[in-house]
């Protein structure tokens, strides 16, 4: 394993941002930490990346201890966090410059691993960092990241504060990266991204709830589905919640996700229920789960 975390746990004074937490990383693959704000994943990134201490547990990198052997690992990683961190006042090749220095390269040397990236934000090389686009500051980012040829990335909720074809893009350059072997351990909070990696651990309040490739998860679902909907969303919700055969209802855009205890329970079962309680435009139909489906049902039983 290129990366593993076992059971490492931190506490900030009353704060338990990690409890507990276990996870290992392939060569090669594209792992995903999946999971809301305050789910513990920046203080998971930053204890891998050398940046904090652990209260217990240990990590590794290339199996290298990430507290005694900080200083070999930082030669060997790529670090990415959430919050764009480059020198705003630098230009783009300036930048670049001053990462590729700190680890005794020139971006000359690795042109060839930034290059489908850097192209993309090249003619714009003598423009200010702060005056880039979030688009494009992440793009640049990703080149520093790379400019000194690590062999693992470290990508902290890289898609934070762009748009989602900025996001898609990015998305298509790591995968382009990981094509090409580099091993990358990125957190998102966005469950549609999970589809994108190898494989994925859900995290929520501190503790990894389940790892598993993406259809791994869709798969360990053992609840029967259905996306229902009325004139009164408020009041179907709380009408679905005391359902004896509930299992979980939570809205999803224009219609909740009904999961329940019983395959015994139709369609038109949930209909007459809701029709008793003077519903009407009623729509139930059969769903497979996604992601987020799949994060509230493990979130639910790990909580019960």
């Amino acid at each position: 394993m290129q990366i593993i975390a076992d059971h490492i746990s931190k506490s900030f004074k009353a704060l338990r941002a990690l409890d507990d937490v276990s996870l290992s990383v392939r060569p090669g693959e594209l792992f995903g930490v999946i999971g809301p704000d305050g789910a513990g994943k920046t203080t998971l990134f930053r204890i891998l990346a050398t940046l904090l201490l652990p209260d217990s547990g240990t990590g590794t990198i290339n199996g290298l201890d990430v507290v005694r052997d900080f200083r070999a690992i930082r030669n060997q990683i790529g670090y990415m966090p959430g919050r764009f961190s480059l020198y705003q006042d630098l230009s783009i090749e300036e930048n670049l410059g001053f990462f590729a220095a700190v680890f005794g390269t020139t971006l000359a040397e690795n042109y060839d691993l930034i290059e489908p990236i850097y192209r993309q934000i090249e003619p714009f090389k003598k423009r200010r960092a702060g005056a880039l686009s979030g688009g494009m500051k992440q793009k640049l980012a990703l080149c520093c990241a790379l400019v000194h040829k690590p062999e693992i990335l470290l990508l902290d909720e890289p898609g934070t504060g762009v748009d989602p074809v900025s996001r898609k893009e990015f998305w298509d350059m790591l995968a382009h990266l990981r094509d090409n072997g580099l091993t990358m351990l990125v957190s998102t909070p966005n469950m549609d991204e999970a589809a994108l990696c190898n494989r994925i651990a859900l995290m929520q309040g501190g503790r990894i709830i389940a790892t598993d490739t993406p259809q791994g998860i869709i798969d360990a679902f053992q609840y029967p589905l259905f996306a229902v909907k009325s004139a009164a969303m408020h009041q179907l919700i709380a009408d679905l919640r005391v359902h004896k055969e509930t299992y979980g209802c939570f809205g999803f855009g224009q219609y909740a996700h009904l999961s329940l205890r019983s395959a015994a329970v139709s369609a038109s079962d949930i209909t007459e229920y809701l029709r008793e309680r003077h519903h009407t435009d009623i729509e139930v139909t059969p769903i497979t789960p996604d992601i987020e489906d799949c994060f509230i049902a493990f979130n639910q039983s790990t909580n019960n």
